[in-house]
């Protein structure tokens, strides 16, 4: 726990200087999903995406053989953004187990990796660090990040956000915990000086009475991402909100609609550094497997 607390309890100090963009950037429309192919997916579940700033280590969980467990967390690799992805490979058994791990997000700074994995039955959320962050396979013990974020139920879907505002860096997450409006939904965590994190909130303007999980917040912190079988979905649909500042209540809350979500499942979002890609999991047809993970990408407007 004491390499994860020193970590997590240095990007509070680094917040705390860092400056802030005062205006949201604006965007095209998302365009038609692309599958990221053969080399990526597989004819089992392959889920969970996070991308590198660099652009160049992709992270997912997936079902295929040859893992420790029935879902473990994997790493593709590619040399430049234009190179095709290489095999993915396990992460090893310092980080998987018998158990299920899954729907990996790395911190701003790439020292930290959030999952889930159900050991205890439920899913709870971990955390593993590493000292180099351009070594995919350095990564040391994972820890339970505690009672702060994790029940008696299935808590899971981390999305770490480090406030440049000044504020305290926080964890959202989905949890089917009593309390909620709906099956699942969005909660936030705050990480604590000490390098715990703080009883969790309910994100009421992010939950509905269905199933609302694995918020993806931008680097900034004014949109987020999350998959959602609210009113309005063909199925389980991606949908985003966005905010003004940091210290507003999300709004705009909207599918990405059907050029992006299918009448099939799409789910697990995650927004790139660049904030111009979107990677998710979906099972619409014309896949390689059970789930697959696609990309979508937009342009920035300038005015």
């Amino acid at each position: 726990m004491a390499s994860l607390r020193n970590v997590l309890t240095a990007v509070v100090l680094v917040a705390l200087l860092a400056s802030y963009p005062t205006a949201a950037p604006k965007y095209s429309d998302w365009s038609t999903p692309v599958n990221l192919g053969a080399a990526i997916n597989s004819p089992f579940n392959d889920q969970g995406p996070a991308i590198s700033k660099d652009g160049l280590s992709l992270y997912l969980n997936s079902g295929r053989p040859g893992g420790f467990g029935g879902a473990d967390i994997w790493v593709s690799q590619r040399a430049s953004l234009e190179a095709p992805w290489d095999s993915p490979i396990n992460l090893g058994g310092i980080v998987n187990t018998e158990a299920n791990e899954s729907t990996p997000a790395l911190s701003r700074d790439e020292h930290c990796l959030f999952f889930n994995s159900n050991t205890s039955g439920f899913n709870d959320i971990w955390a593993s660090c590493r000292q180099h962050t351009h070594d995919d396979f350095g990564w040391q013990t994972p820890v339970n990040l505690g009672e702060g974020v994790n029940s008696a139920f299935n808590d899971q879907g981390a999305g770490y956000f480090e406030n440049d505002e000044g504020g305290a860096p926080l964890l959202f997450f989905g949890s089917d915990r009593p309390g909620g409006p709906g099956l699942n939904d969005i909660y936030v965590s705050q990480l604590l000086p000490n390098g715990s994190f703080g009883p969790p909130s309910l994100v009421a303007e992010l939950s509905s009475p269905a199933d609302d999980l694995r918020p993806s917040v931008r680097f900034d912190g004014l949109e987020v991402f999350f998959f959602s079988s609210r009113p309005g979905s063909l199925g389980s649909d991606l949908w985003t909100a966005t905010r003004e500042t940091v210290f507003d209540f999300w709004s705009n809350i909207e599918t990405l609609g059907t050029v992006v979500n299918s009448s099939a499942n799409d789910i697990h979002p995650y927004i790139a550094p660049d904030r111009r890609t979107l990677y998710f999991a979906s099972n619409r047809a014309g896949g390689f497997g059970l789930q697959d993970l696609y990309v979508t990408t937009r342009t920035r407007q300038h005015p």
